[in-house]
């Protein structure tokens, strides 16, 4: 395999870790302790709020009050899309019991989660998207108690006003004026609310994600998350200004963000590598910072000679978005197996489904695409079994127990078939030794 790399990345997802670690450990350790007040302490502390912690129905409604028609439509649009997908995926798994042997019946059934927080970014930028990402799809998966949050701001006079609106619109049945650490904390412990998370979902920064990583055991979590990533397999029928662009779409994001694109063609990457300077000068001040940054220390430029060698790079990296920009679409549809989420053809870019199209956004990041795909109504929902079974069915379940538990050296088991057998069939005689 020829792979060259025309650029390769400084630093990786894993750089800056251990600060991180030690950060939230201390800040989780103190507001378990501390409970609500030192999580009030640390949004007045961090985000400069001193106002409500849980927003009550006077604010949502003057949040309302402050988003413009128009955006009510587009936010409505988006939401319409994510929980129609949502809903289908629902449909996709059923509840139902079979018969395995005679008299034998197994099956399985769905119990959505009692209470679910669902973190929504409110820093550098007003993630409305990752409202609907989150706390509609809970709602569709059936979970009583949505528990939202996202950092509030004196210049809004708390959460952003679309926020909010969103937020509301979803259906979250509680709404907390916090975000970070404490945020998540408050979810996870039940403050405020009295609703201890089961399942903490959302993106966040790393500060946010380490949050999640550390909770997860006492509570579920959509998944292991890190900055948001991008790669684009491009052949030389690509268009390198749309690759650039959608590349620079994402490096935005942060100065952490990965933007990777893997080609068959020198010249695609040339031209590609040639038009990122202007497109990321071309940005707005803070967004600009953070490309240049995410660009210069995470970007890389990968150039194969096959398909195949496109498509296992690709594979290798597990990329949170990929965007197949190529003349062999469906056999790259076909051929790759790790991603979060699949971009097919250049009429399709990770924004749209960021931000509308009905896919969640919410998606596997530094290889964890490997072994999880995204979060989905699913990840709300616990798909447990059951089991009953006729009294006749005992002669076989029983003794076959009894013998597999007895070769494993397991004699309480073992009895726990014998004892049946005993007591239904008393007049048979069973082999019980393995």
């Amino acid at each position: 395999m020829a792979i060259q790399y025309l650029k390769k990345a400084a630093k990786t997802s894993a750089t800056g870790e251990d600060e991180t670690r030690r950060i939230v450990a201390e800040m989780l350790a103190e507001i378990e302790a501390g409970g609500e007040e030192t999580a009030r302490a640390y949004g007045e502390k961090l985000d400069g709020w001193t106002g409500d912690i849980v927003v009550g129905p006077e604010a949502i409604a003057a949040a309302a009050a402050k988003v413009p028609a128009q955006l009510k439509d587009d936010l409505k649009f988006a939401y319409d899309r994510v929980r129609g997908f949502a809903e289908k995926q629902k449909q996709s798994i059923q509840e139902f019991e079979t018969e395995l042997s005679p008299g034998l019946w197994a099956g399985q059934k769905l119990i959505p989660m009692a209470a679910a927080g669902c973190y929504v970014p409110g820093g550098r930028y007003a993630h409305v998207a990752s409202a609907i990402m989150s706390i509609a799809t809970a709602k569709v998966a059936g979970v009583e108690n949505v528990v939202a949050c996202s950092a509030p701001h004196k210049g809004h006079g708390g959460i952003h006003p679309a926020i909010l609106y969103t937020m509301d619109l979803c259906g979250a049945d509680h709404i907390l004026a916090l975000g970070g650490v404490q945020g998540i904390a408050a979810m996870a412990f039940g403050l405020f609310t009295g609703h201890k998370a089961n399942i903490l979902v959302g993106p966040g920064n790393r500060f946010v994600a380490e949050a999640k990583r550390m909770l997860f055991g006492r509570v579920g979590i959509d998944l292991f998350a890190g900055p948001t990533e991008i790669l684009v397999i491009a052949d030389g029928a690509a268009d390198p200004k749309i690759v650039a662009f959608d590349l620079v779409g994402q490096a935005e994001h942060g100065p952490d963000s990965p933007a990777w694109l893997v080609t068959t063609s020198q010249k695609l990457a040339e031209d590609t590598m040639a038009l990122m300077p202007g497109l990321i000068a071309a940005l707005p001040d803070v967004q600009r910072t953070a490309a240049e940054a995410a660009w210069r220390d995470y970007g890389e430029v990968v150039l194969c000679d096959t398909d195949e060698e496109a498509a296992s790079v690709s594979d290798d990296y597990a990329p949170e978005h990929l965007e197949v920009q190529a003349a062999n679409l469906d056999w790259y549809v076909d051929r790759l197996k790790n991603y979060g989420s699949l971009f097919v053809g250049e009429e399709t870019t990770v924004a749209f489904g960021d931000k509308c199209s009905g896919t969640n956004h919410i998606l596997p990041t530094k290889g964890a695409g490997h072994y999880t795909g995204g979060l989905s109504v699913h990840k709300f929902i616990k798909v447990v079994t059951t089991q009953r079974a006729t009294r006749d069915a005992n002669r076989d379940v029983a003794a076959v127990t009894a013998r597999v538990s007895r070769l494993e050296g397991m004699e309480g088991h073992a009895r726990t078939g014998d004892v049946r057998l005993e007591k239904y069939f008393p007049d048979e005689s069973f082999t019980l030794a393995p």
